[in-house]
């Protein structure tokens, strides 16, 4: 019977590390430049996670559902660069993102209003603007405390500000508030000047991009209330 047991255990510590290798293998050529931009790499998952993003946002502002997958892969691939340039905030993000994915595709399908309805474009209200605010302002510091005294995150505070917007702007995107898009813009705005500092310049660009791209969903957004305002 041991050696039975022997024989089935035994080959599991070696396939174990086979796979271990295979995928540092794949995360290395994933991080591998696919070209050089202002002196700095841009390695092919910055180059994926790119696309997958702008993807993303234009379904995002036409509030098709096919943006929750997209989000929750380019999540996953920018948690990864992130993470190995020790953007540990940003990195950590990600994967919260990628979680936040899977609530946001749920509730997109099958989320309800307090009074019941399906979920639809609508505003916060003033009450509800202020509260985010103060949320936001009151966890920014605190995560930046935590950055700089338990990580050795290079900009502790400008990494954290974003993260915590960041959770603001995908609460409200995931319930439909049109909130979400200027909190993307101030997101967006901060992130691109972080970026920069770690030589990601290709997700420069993309955060670039993604300003004006905020400021038409925005709009986009308004219009769709609208006729909802009108029906009230």
């Amino acid at each position: 019977m041991l050696s039975t047991m022997d024989a089935l255990i035994g080959p599991l510590p070696a396939l174990f590390h086979a796979m271990v290798t295979s995928m540092d293998a794949a995360i290395a050529a994933a991080l591998a430049p696919a070209f050089t931009a202002l002196g700095s790499p841009i390695s092919w998952l910055e180059l994926v996670a790119f696309v997958l993003a702008i993807w993303m946002v234009i379904c995002n502002m036409r509030v098709q559902v096919l943006a929750w997958p997209l989000a929750l892969t380019s999540s996953l691939l920018y948690f990864l660069l992130f993470w190995s340039g020790k953007l540990y905030g940003e990195a950590t993000l990600q994967l919260l993102f990628a979680g936040l994915a899977l609530w946001g595709w749920w509730q997109w399908m099958r989320g309800r209003t307090a009074e019941g309805d399906s979920l639809h474009v609508r505003t916060l209200g003033p009450r509800g603007r202020v509260t985010a605010l103060l949320v936001t302002l009151a966890a920014w510091p605190l995560l930046g405390l935590f950055l700089q005294h338990r990580t050795d995150s290079p900009l502790p505070y400008w990494d954290a500000l974003p993260t915590v917007a960041s959770i603001t702007g995908q609460w409200l995107l995931g319930r439909k508030y049109q909130e979400n898009w200027p909190v993307w813009v101030m997101v967006n705005l901060v992130s691109i000047a972080l970026f920069a500092f770690k030589g990601y310049w290709l997700t420069v660009v993309l955060y670039a991009v993604f300003v004006p791209m905020s400021v038409a969903g925005w709009r986009s957004w308004q219009r769709q209330l609208r006729p909802a305002t009108a029906a009230a």
